[in-house]
């Protein structure tokens, strides 16, 4: 018997669908107390998963799933800064 690979689905706390984990970039409040992108996603923390688009970024933004999922009050400088992240993302 072969035994398939399980593949770690994750939620977009944007559009709310479940993808793969590679379909996806992490979000990470740091014990620092940071958010920030999780290229890796490996990093410690706390993490929220999104889609690399800028409509789900937005939707999470306006529904505050981001602040649900992080558990920490997201400030609108953080919300700026990685708006940039993900636009430079989305350009490679």
């Amino acid at each position: 018997m072969s035994q398939t690979k399980k593949i770690p689905m994750r939620k977009c706390v944007g559009c709310q669908e479940m993808k793969s984990k590679k379909e996806m970039m992490r979000i990470l409040h740091t014990p620092e107390d940071e958010i920030v992108i999780d290229t890796t996603g490996r990093k410690n923390g706390r993490g929220a998963y999104l889609c690399f688009s800028k409509e789900c970024f937005e939707k999470a933004v306006k529904s505050k799933g981001l602040e649900r999922s992080l558990k920490v009050k997201v400030s609108p400088e953080v919300y700026d800064s990685l708006k940039k992240e993900i636009e430079q993302i989305e350009t490679k």
